[in-house]
């Protein structure tokens, strides 16, 4: 063998070598990332969906008070806002989702002072005042239907109604639950939140 080809295969067997050492020292660093984004273990799970906040900028929604005062949802900025979307005549699941998100709220203990409860009537129906009555501190907004559906992620299958939705307090849309959830599960996923933010 020449004493170039020995030089040669020298440097190919020294590159294998440095490339095998670099696989190895990095595969731990492959496999947890492999491990957190394609597996996700339990330890990450959330009850609710996440989103990603970039994706679901709060719109213009043109929404009014019940007395037609034009308002808009960023008037509680500053504050975690619990959404839900249902119509004037509030059904069953509507009323489930009310209670739901006061009993939600109210389950934060100190912390609940920093959620606001929202309610989006996406028609022009008279409310029950029996209802407003026993949901007095849930903010209530007429917003045109069309606009909450483009605006609000939904599980397959679901309409917005169906779901309750968690809006940071810098206005980005961040969690959604879904339909008839578990309130001590969304308890947990906002106390999660709540503990890992600052702000609101």
């Amino acid at each position: 063998m020449s004493k170039e080809t020995s030089v040669g295969t020298n440097k190919r067997s020294g590159r294998w070598k440095l490339l095998l050492m670099v696989a190895i020292c990095a595969s731990p660093v492959i496999a947890s990332y492999f491990t957190y984004y394609v597996i996700k273990p339990s330890s990450r799970t959330n009850y609710g969906a996440l989103l990603d906040p970039r994706q679901y900028p709060m719109p213009h929604l043109g929404a009014a008070l019940l007395d037609g005062k034009p308002v808009e949802l960023d008037a509680y900025k500053g504050k975690w806002i619990m959404l839900q979307v249902a119509d004037g005549a509030c059904a069953d699941a509507c009323k489930t989702s009310l209670l739901d998100m006061r009993q939600v709220r109210l389950m934060q203990g100190k912390e609940m002072d920093r959620i606001e409860r929202v309610w989006l009537i996406t028609d022009n129906q008279p409310l029950d005042t029996v209802l407003m009555r026993e949901y007095d501190g849930t903010h209530m907004l007429r917003v045109k239907r069309e606009t909450l559906n483009a605006w609000l992620p939904v599980d397959e299958g679901t309409t917005p109604a169906d779901h309750i939705y968690m809006i940071d307090p810098l206005g980005n849309l961040m969690l959604r639950f879904p339909k008839n959830p578990d309130p001590y599960k969304m308890k947990k996923d906002i106390a999660k939140l709540l503990s890992a933010s600052s702000i609101g």
